[in-house]
């Protein structure tokens, strides 16, 4: 096959790849990780469902690709957030105020990681990225404890546990389906709302 066959097949490869995953989440986004069935994904990609083992996998290969698109999102938010130059205290702002983007702008994706699919290998793969997460956050932290304007008295890692649950709680409001579902503009209260109580906790007192 010639070079630019390849390439052309690759492009396929990839297109295919893509629609099946777009297809999954779809499904999911919908009925949720427990309606996920290959012939779904099928009928909704308008694949065969042997396209999907060719390209992808079983059902686990589906819902771990699903959850992969999820994490690499999630990552370019969080990592830009801690690249801003600035003092830890404002890099922990600026974690809060890109998480509640990510909420707002991937809501599924979001969904997806603060409840992953009930399969081992995604809750794995999910599992490592809030550890990585948090330990950008627990380092900030002591970053922060070191130069003074944190409280000593914290301990970054259980710290930075608490803020990301605490975040997943406020954030979760908005795909409640009773009156307790916040909107756009009630979450950003409520985030803001929170900064402003943990900052007494978290931030030192000059001396």
């Amino acid at each position: 096959m010639t070079s630019q066959g390849t390439t052309r097949t690759a492009r396929r490869t990839a297109a295919t790849h893509r629609a099946i995953v777009d297809a999954a989440e779809a499904v999911m986004l919908e009925s949720g990780s427990d309606a996920l069935t290959l012939d779904a994904v099928a009928d909704r990609a308008d694949v065969a469902v042997q396209t999907i083992y060719n390209r992808i996998g079983g059902r686990s290969a589906v819902l771990i690709a699903v959850a992969e698109r999820a994490l690499e999102e999630n990552r370019q938010y969080m990592d830009a957030a801690y690249a801003t130059a600035g003092t830890p205290v404002e890099r922990i702002l600026a974690a809060a105020e890109a998480y509640t983007r990510f909420a707002a702008e991937r809501p599924y994706q979001f969904r997806l990681l603060a409840d992953p699919p009930n399969e081992p290998a995604a809750l794995e793969r999910v599992a490592d990225l809030v550890d990585e997460q948090n330990t950008k956050l627990a380092t900030a932290l002591r970053d922060g404890i070191a130069d003074g304007s944190i409280n000593p008295g914290l301990d970054p890692a259980t710290a930075a546990t608490t803020l990301w649950a605490a975040m997943n709680g406020i954030l979760g409001l908005s795909g409640r389906a009773d009156r307790l579902r916040a909107d756009d503009t009630q979450i950003d209260l409520l985030v803001a709302t929170m900064i402003a109580i943990l900052t007494d906790g978290l931030v030192q007192a000059p001396r």
